[in-house]
């Protein structure tokens, strides 16, 4: 007994694992979770598939046999327990009860039992007469005797529930895969290809797998993921999707979603047509359908494909799809773009102290870059320029890793809220030919040096020297500069002079770029410094955007796909089964309490002897045999 309460107490603390860890995540999420130390201990340990791992099973297995066994040897007694009413107890057994009384009467014997008989049946016993050997006669009463039924409710309850798990628990997937007849797939394959050792068959008596369907496209097998691979589950059907819907708060998040699908099958006369949502599945053939979740079906995208590092003006127009590829550049240098994800709504706090209220602040895209090596570097563009602090930019975010956080290049947005401004800015500043008009015009402006041919020379020659150095590596390459040329003590005086002078030449090479493009110049003003100031470093956070490619989202055809969790549980109906008969069983335990009373007439003592007992000797009990007691004595004397 003390074993199978600690299973029980190892089951409910695996349960518990299960409910708050989130099973059958892919490895790497854990791994980034945990740690690669704690990942392994876990994954041995089965905590990502609990319900299904082996350990839990055997468990289950050997409560099932064990509570079983017990019930199996218990109940016949139980039952006849329940049955009899003791009516056999002799006087000296009654004598050693705890709990008797005995009163001395001189009512007739039909009377006495008449009037015993009627306190029965008032109080809700049930009896039995019985006459004894001596010629005295034993009124053999019982109430609350249902209370045995709820030991053997109880553990019948276990058994069906665990009966219940073990159905659900894939353990014929498990058999085979310990034979060799069936290996998850771990290869990143199209699903046609999946090997048959890596599919389930729809006869498999129970499942729990995913489907993503975009709208207008139909499938017949969904995936079930295992430990680091899945299962391709064949279906006995078709599921097509026909349209997808959802419903957004004010705040662009979602509130409600939902999808009409078609049921294709050849057992049905026509397509079976159904609505469903999320709590309200369709339940087809013993497979019920949910609505899980939804993700893009395959939106289709246009993008203006600037090169950050030549001092050309235009961008290329560049077309593809999510789940699809294409390639940026040539040869060696060709970088391969993976579309993966894209959002039309994404709800972000953009508040100074994060207090404020969360908005949506539009599409975003999710793409990855991988060379020729094979390395790839993940990239995040938001289609609207962002407010931040009272001003607005085109955000991009790049990381190298999946561990690492987005480190985003902010780019400020011209007059016209575009990326226009900036990107002709940065063509000037790219542009090694208009590095002497710029110091020209700044000579021009500067007092100093406008009369004096020689220093208004050399002053000009160090102009285009700082431009250069900038152009080719931003604030780092003049910061190595300076650390290079310049005494330890006089750094920080030439520092200020040097982004001066590159903040002046800002001033000119933007202006130069407006007037080639017929827009107004920029007055000096805090405004126009503070554009700058952002230009500026966003022309410096180039070098460490990884990439030479600046990818803007121009127009999407947004196509949507819904996600789907397909369930087979036959062992779902056996643990409703199960949990029935458990609260039964533990009302009863809990509620009903067995007691039993003999009444002993003896007409040749002039005598009545009273004995109670009951199973749970408890206060109750002590007050109910007292008031019985004194009951008794005003109806006898």
């Amino acid at each position: 007994m003390r074993f199978a309460v600690s299973l029980l107490s190892v089951l409910g603390i695996a349960s518990v694992i299960g409910t708050v860890l989130k099973q059958n995540e892919q490895y790497e999420n854990y791994i980034i979770k945990f740690g690669q130390f704690w990942f392994g201990l876990f994954e041995k340990l089965g905590l990502y598939d609990v319900y299904h791992s082996g350990w839990f099973l055997l468990i289950l297995l050997f409560l099932v046999v064990s509570t079983s066994l017990c019930i199996y040897r218990n109940t016949p007694l139980m039952l006849k327990e329940w049955r009899t009413f003791k009516e056999h107890a002799t006087e000296k057994s009654l004598n050693a009860f705890s709990h008797q009384e005995t009163y001395s009467t001189h009512a007739a014997p039909d009377e006495l039992k008449q009037k015993l008989t009627q306190f029965l049946v008032a109080k809700g016993f049930q009896f039995k007469f019985r006459t004894q050997e001596d010629g005295s006669e034993l009124i053999a009463a019982k109430a609350g005797t249902h209370q045995r039924w709820g030991y053997i409710f109880t553990h019948v309850a276990m058994v069906v529930i665990l009966f219940g798990g073990l159905l659900d628990g894939n353990l014929p997937f498990k058999i085979q895969e310990m034979l060799g007849y069936k290996r998850i797939e771990t290869l990143d394959i199209p699903e046609s290809q999946v090997p048959p050792e890596s599919r389930l068959s729809i006869f498999n008596p129970s499942f729990r797998a995913n489907m993503t369907l975009p709208e207008g496209v139909s499938d017949n097998v969904a995936f079930v993921r295992i430990r680091d691979g899945y299962l391709v589950q064949e279906l006995p059907f078709r599921v097509a999707l026909k349209d997808f819907r959802i419903e957004h708060y004010a705040t662009g998040q979602p509130k409600s979603f939902e999808s009409d699908l078609v049921i294709i099958d050849p057992d049905l006369k026509e397509p079976l047509t159904k609505t469903i949502s999320v709590n309200h599945p369709l339940i087809y053939k013993g497979i019920a359908i949910y609505q899980s979740d939804f993700q893009d079906g395959g939106t289709k995208l246009n993008f203006k494909v600037w090169n950050l590092f030549t001092p050309e003006t235009g961008a290329q127009s560049l077309d593809g799809a999510i789940f699809q590829s294409g390639v940026l550049g040539a040869g060696d240098d060709a970088l391969k773009v993976e579309f993966n994800d894209f959002r039309k709504f994404n709800i972000i706090n953009l508040s100074p102290d994060g207090k404020g209220k969360p908005h949506n602040v539009g599409p975003n895209i999710t793409y990855k870059l991988r060379d020729n090596r094979g390395q790839a570097k993940e990239y995040v563009n938001y289609m609207q320029p962002m407010q931040i602090d009272g001003k607005h930019y085109f955000l991009s975010g790049m990381r190298e890793t999946v561990q690492d956080e987005f480190r985003y290049l902010r780019i400020p947005v011209d007059s016209d809220l575009s990326l226009d401004g900036f990107m002709n800015f940065r063509a000037t500043l790219l542009d090694a030919a208009k590095y002497p008009e710029i110091a020209q015009r700044i000579a021009v402006n500067s007092l100093d040096v406008k009369k004096d041919p020689a220093v208004r020379k050399q002053f000009q020659d160090s102009i285009v020297q700082l431009l250069s150095i900038f152009a080719k590596s931003g604030y780092s390459g003049v910061a190595q500069v300076i650390e290079k040329s310049v005494p330890e003590k006089e750094r920080e005086a030439v520092a200020r002079t040097y982004i001066k002078m590159i903040s002046v030449a800002a001033f000119e090479a933007y202006n130069m770029s407006l007037e080639a493009n017929n827009k107004p110049l920029l007055a000096s003003n805090a405004d126009t410094e503070g554009l700058l100031r952002d230009s500026l470093n966003a022309f410096s956070d180039m070098f460490f955007f990884g990439t030479p490619y600046y990818l803007q989202l121009e127009q999407f055809e947004h196509k949507e796909a819904s996600g789907l969790q397909l369930t087979k549980s036959p062992g779902q109906k056996w643990v409703y089964l199960g949990s029935v008969l458990l609260v039964l069983g533990i009302f009863a335990m809990m509620y009903i309490r067995e007691r039993r009373i003999w009444l002993s007439i003896r007409p040749g003592r002039q005598q009545v002897h009273f004995a109670m007992a009951s199973n749970r000797k408890n206060l109750d009990f002590e007050k109910e045999f007292n008031l019985y007691r004194e009951q008794l004595r005003s109806l006898i004397s």
